[in-house]
């Protein structure tokens, strides 16, 4: 098992270094006849925490992805992790309330559009601002960033200057559609 070994490379260098055996015999032949140095590949089976410590110490020293250090924040990629969220977040509150609506009555608790309507009535004002503000901005906004994606669909807006222009219009239209969605 190859996570299971610790693999060290070396570089002699003489005439007569025998090179790992190759899968192909072009490669065996290419190698063969090659003069200078070889490549030596030393494999000794270690237990599994032992590899698993030598693969952390590797990760330790790799280098991060620098996207985060030196890159500055763009409406672009800040619109797309957006996107993904928003998108996550209503399908997930979609899937429980149908688990909850298919599944109240099983379980004796009622969740039918009449209780709905009444535990709704019954909140307070400001209860039911934030409820409807917590559903419509990422229903506005998920709405809105779907419309700019079917317009790059159809190569539109594709430019840099378009998507950034594109991703503030798509900003501006959520905080009127939300206020608009609250307010209703």
């Amino acid at each position: 098992m190859q996570a299971a070994r610790a693999v060290g490379f070396g570089v002699r260098v003489a005439s007569r270094n025998y090179p790992v055996i190759a899968r192909n015999a072009l490669i065996q032949r290419s190698a063969l006849s090659s003069r200078g140095a070889v490549r030596t590949v030393t494999l000794k089976p270690v237990s599994p925490a032992t590899a698993s410590d030598v693969l952390n110490s590797q990760r330790i020293k790799r280098p991060s992805s620098p996207h985060f250090t030196i890159y500055q924040p763009q409406i672009t990629w800040l619109g797309s992790i957006a996107n993904r969220a928003t998108g996550g977040a209503l399908s997930g509150l979609l899937y429980a309330f149908s688990i909850a609506y298919l599944a109240g009555p099983v379980v004796g608790i009622p969740v039918d559009s009449a209780h709905i309507v009444d535990l709704v009535h019954s909140l307070p004002e400001w209860a039911k601002v934030s409820g409807k503000t917590l559903l419509a901005a990422p229903f506005a906004y998920h709405a809105w960033n779907g419309v700019r994606h079917l317009a790059w669909d159809s190569v539109k807006l594709m430019t840099v200057k378009q998507v950034t222009r594109s991703g503030y219009a798509v900003l501006a239209a959520t905080a009127f559609s939300t206020v608009y969605l609250v307010m209703m």
